[in-house]
């Protein structure tokens, strides 16, 4: 198993998908047929608020969308947080009821996808993808600790590495990349119909799709296991911790969350602009899949090598010679491959981080922590993509703010990590 690129990881991943009657398994198809859904959602609203108006209409309505983006972890954060904790044998519950919701709130928005309703019905549909987001993450160690339970006759664990005993933080970044790997694919494979039915036919066809896939989701969450409450073997806090690696690591996420949100608006914007077809777009967002399925085959390569902070710093640096090679051309072609390659940096440092937090942070505090978290990194991002929306940026420019901004993120996260010791 010396080669640990994309095609193994792809390939451990679909193995464990098509084979149900692992817990692992089950979660994945969870996953990506949630992810499916919300990708549908997100070309739904692509072209009611962006495509369908004009630019000066479309920054004033995506402002909106993007301050919508971050209200719903005013509910998940401080509500549903602890109740994901307090119900660790119902969280299949709380995802199959998020997943109905949003089907419901699918039809609402295809009925209502050119009037005020529409936003209401948007809000509430983030509000159940974040409870998801958040569930998923307190359902990883659970999840791993069953499937390893499961296959401990066999030699070879997720993703190609050795399932060895008390190997939890190489195991929660396998389990976290293959995750995020289906996810990516998912999300193509409905990002690209959903396009295509964009074009071809109207946008509440594409809303209703959606509706559909969720129903699908809501079936696949009822048969997760049930999971139990079980403190994590490895160190652990209360969710109210000062684990070194974790909070730095925080501060890491925030940086590259921060970058992820300016780099896809300043090009979206950029390509709006330019008058770009329908296709571009589409071109655009397939390139930042590509990318990301880059940046998870060098997780899978990495991790033997390096640890999970290492990786946090590699796609840092990374992110910072992107930026500054697409400060050197300035030209759209060249910021495609960019907010590309970008995505794949983005890609190596999520499943680390979640790794981190998941080995560190006590099962029984994990869903109101990855609540807390994912508040923090949403408004990044959020913060990142406001700035290209409201400010007329040149690629240039946006690019140099980039490199410096992930080249400074990557020397505080290095000096933070390792402060000097008092002689």
């Amino acid at each position: 198993m010396g080669r640990r690129g994309i095609r193994s990881l792809m390939w451990s991943a679909l193995t464990d998908l098509f084979d149900q009657e692992t817990p692992f398994g089950r979660l994945a198809a969870v996953h990506a047929a949630t992810t499916a859904g919300d990708t549908f959602i997100t070309v739904a609203l692509a072209g009611s608020l962006f495509f369908s108006v004009t630019p000066t209409e479309a920054t004033s309505k995506v402002l909106l969308y993007l301050l919508l983006t971050v209200a719903p972890f005013a509910v998940v954060s401080p509500l549903l947080g602890p109740l994901i904790d307090k119900s660790a044998g119902g969280r299949r519950y709380l995802i199959a009821g998020s997943s109905l919701i949003r089907t419901i709130l699918c039809i609402l928005m295809a009925t209502h996808s050119h009037d005020w309703l529409l936003f209401p019905a948007a809000f509430l549909s983030l509000v159940g993808s974040k409870l998801y987001a958040v569930t998923r993450g307190a359902l990883v160690p659970e999840m791993l600790r069953e499937h390893q339970l499961g296959r401990h006759d066999r030699s070879v664990g997720l993703a190609g590495w050795p399932a060895e005993e008390g190997d939890d933080e190489e195991g929660f970044a396998g389990f976290n990349a293959q995750l995020t790997l289906l996810g990516t694919v998912a999300g193509f494979i409905a990002g690209s119909m959903g396009v295509a039915l964009l074009k071809a036919l109207d946008v509440s066809v594409v809303l209703h799709v959606a509706a559909g896939t969720f129903v699908v989701a809501a079936v696949l969450s009822l048969r997760l296991a049930r999971g139990v409450r079980v403190e994590s073997p490895t160190r652990h806090h209360d969710g109210r911790f000062g684990d070194r690696d974790v909070l730095w690591g925080l501060n890491a996420m925030a940086a590259i969350r921060f970058a992820l949100g300016f780099a896809a608006f300043l090009i979206a914007f950029g390509l709006r602009r330019d008058h770009a077809s329908l296709t571009q777009f589409g071109l655009a967002m397939s390139m930042v899949g590509v990318g990301s399925m880059l940046g998870l085959s060098l997780v899978t390569r990495l991790r033997r090598r390096i640890n999970e902070p290492s990786l946090m710093v590699v796609s840092l640096v990374a992110m910072c010679a992107v930026s500054v090679a697409g400060y050197q051309f300035p030209r759209v072609d060249v910021q495609m491959v960019v907010t590309a390659l970008l995505s794949g940096a983005a890609a190596m440092a999520q499943p680390s981080f979640d790794a981190i937090t998941q080995s560190a942070v006590a099962p029984t505090a994990q869903g109101e922590t990855f609540a807390r978290f994912a508040v923090r990194q949403q408004l990044m991002w959020v913060l990142g993509a406001v700035i290209p929306v409201a400010i007329h940026l040149s690629y240039r420019a946006g690019d140099l703010l980039l490199a410096l901004l992930t080249g400074a993120a990557a020397v505080v996260y290095l000096i933070g990590r390792h402060p000097r010791r008092a002689t």
